[in-house]
């Protein structure tokens, strides 16, 4: 790294903090930056952390670990967060969990996920707009790498089983592997958002959904 890139790191850090890089809620101890990726080392800034079993607020660390996660880019750099995950102790007395990682919600970072709520949701978007490949492609150019079938992953698990009446729904093509496989997807029209992703694009399937849908 040139010392006139590492100067002109040091004067943005000064002008706008490396904490404004981390996630909500997050302060960065350490940036480590290299030709193509930035390394982040992130701590949650609150001092205590509620048990997911019980609700009790403790402060009582038990330990810690390193955990990573991919965010989104920087300056056309990947990034990734080393996260310090803190184990702390329940002294709830009728709590089944004497031991607890904290969490930091599905929004910032789902737990056993290695993507950031934010970068995910980019992800999401890619897939359902581009498919699987090509949508893998135009990530990785993003500097966010991500398979295709992971993408597919992402789709699947982000799109919302209906929980109210459906009135209006839009159903398209959509391909799990451009050229090789494609399904349908359905969306609600009112809502704006994807309601089922079909194995493949024949009209009886689309139909036996369908059916199903108003018998329930």
């Amino acid at each position: 790294m040139s010392r006139g890139f590492r100067e002109g790191i040091s004067v943005m850090q000064r002008r706008f903090g490396s904490t404004r890089l981390a996630l909500a809620g997050f302060v960065v101890g350490h940036a480590e930056i290299g030709t193509d990726c930035v390394f982040l080392d992130v701590r949650v800034a609150a001092a205590s952390a509620t048990c997911p079993c019980c609700g009790t607020s403790s402060r009582r660390t038990q330990s810690r670990y390193l955990r990573q996660a991919a965010d989104l880019p920087i300056a056309g750099r990947r990034v990734v967060l080393r996260v310090t995950v803190r184990r702390f102790w329940c002294d709830a007395v009728l709590c089944r969990r004497r031991i607890f990682a904290e969490r930091f919600g599905a929004a910032v970072l789902a737990p056993l996920s290695r993507k950031t709520g934010r970068l995910e949701t980019i992800v999401h978007h890619l897939g359902l707009a581009l498919g699987g490949r090509p949508a893998a492609a135009f990530a990785e150019r993003l500097m966010m790498p991500v398979s295709n079938d992971t993408l597919l992953c992402v789709v699947l698990r982000r799109t919302e089983q209906p929980r109210n009446r459906l009135s209006f729904i839009g159903i398209d093509d959509f391909a799990f592997r451009r050229g090789q496989r494609y399904g349908t997807i359905v969306c609600d029209l009112e809502r704006r958002k994807p309601v089922t992703l079909l194995p493949d694009r024949e009209q009886a399937t689309s139909q036996a959904w369908l059916a199903n849908i108003l018998r329930s």
